[in-house]
């Protein structure tokens, strides 16, 4: 039955894919694809942690693997999606908005990988947050969208992955 054990890691890998993907298709100017790929990306994100508690197959390497694959799905592809999009326009506060976020997603998955959780989040995790950039590149994509408004969501998005101060209980 070590076969099992595989099977959670199978869907992180298939989400660090879709993250990859993503990249892929947002420097070929296909913004929506992107922005669904980063969507499909948090879907197999919930499925691969429910996978591995359902399976009792819980590990260290897996808790590991899924950083490393949510932080290229929902903090690089997101913030380059989000760049290639929109913030180009904004030159150097721009790329400097882009790097915040995937820097705070970074610390945030890092902070995750060291503490025991207590049943309450300390911020908003990384996979919404990209997720969230998703939504708002597909809204952009479709509709006039403020530049202004974009850096705001962005700069709130990064402070909201590290932020001791919102508190969210698991569901």
């Amino acid at each position: 039955m070590k076969y099992k054990q595989q099977i959670p890691n199978m869907f992180t890998l298939l989400n660090m894919s879709m993250g990859i993907l993503a990249i892929i298709y947002t420097f070929s100017g296909q913004y929506s694809k992107s922005a669904l790929l980063i969507i499909v990306a948090t879907m197999l994100d919930r499925m691969d942690g429910q996978l591995a508690r359902k399976l009792d197959v819980v590990s260290d390497f897996g808790k590991e693997l899924d950083s490393l694959c949510d932080l290229i799905s929902f903090g690089v592809a997101p913030a380059l999606l989000m760049w290639n999009l929109s913030l180009i326009k904004m030159g150097t506060l721009g790329i400097l908005v882009t790097l915040i976020f995937a820097l705070c997603g970074t610390v945030r998955l890092a902070r995750y990988n060291i503490t025991e959780f207590e049943g309450v989040y300390m911020g908003i995790p990384i996979t919404a947050c990209g997720g969230l950039v998703a939504l708002m590149a597909l809204y952009s994509t479709k509709y006039a969208t403020n530049l202004v408004l974009v850096l705001g969501l962005m700069i709130f998005l990064s402070y909201a992955m590290v932020s001791k101060k919102i508190k969210l209980k698991k569901r």
